[in-house]
């Protein structure tokens, strides 16, 4: 089966509403979901309580769109082909499509459902946009083997390209030997 029974459900959840139970607790926005139950969002509080031992993953808010943290979602998801983008330090990717002016002239990678825009040469700008494309042509998936490796377009060194090595440190020095003025007797 190339698409979890859960994403659909994950992908249409409405997150941080106020939560019926835990409203006026600090932690009470609903920014859950649980794999297992595959139901509503839910709180901090309603995790421990209704939740402890199930499969979490949290969602969290980047310009008022949902993303989901690299970490979390590929362990139970196949995200290849699927733009990345590093927020406050965490490497994240969008839950579903985000609206944008007209693309510029020269784009080199768009998106193949939305057209929109990308930074790299990904197939998707999202999940919503990856699982259309699973759909209309299923030359992608989400299944992911028992082993967390992925099984279809390309390795985690595709997504995540090697960094160059550092410079070496003593290239280019721009101060050699400090020269002081002799000392007057």
């Amino acid at each position: 089966m190339p698409v979890p029974p859960w994403l659909e459900s994950l992908l249409s959840t409405a997150f941080f509403t106020v939560c019926r139970t835990h409203g006026d607790a600090a932690r009470g926005e609903c920014n859950m979901y649980c794999l297992d139950c595959q139901g509503d969002a839910f709180c901090y509080y309603c995790r421990s309580s209704k939740h402890k031992d199930h499969q979490v993953i949290q969602i969290r808010r980047s310009s008022y769109h949902d993303v989901v943290r690299v970490s979390e979602i590929q362990k139970v998801l196949d995200i290849s082909g699927v733009q990345t983008y590093v927020i406050n330090s965490a490497r994240v990717l969008f839950l579903n499509e985000r609206p944008q002016p007209k693309s510029g002239k020269g784009v080199a990678h768009l998106c193949e459902i939305c057209s929109r825009s990308l930074l790299d040469p990904f197939r998707f700008c999202s999940l919503g946009c990856k699982l259309e494309g699973v759909k209309r042509n299923g030359n992608a998936s989400f299944a992911i083997d028992g082993s967390g490796e992925e099984l279809r377009e390309g390795t985690q060194q595709d997504i995540y390209p090697p960094t160059p090595p550092p410079p070496p440190s003593n290239a280019r020095r721009r101060k050699g030997v400090p020269h002081r003025a002799p000392f007057g007797s």
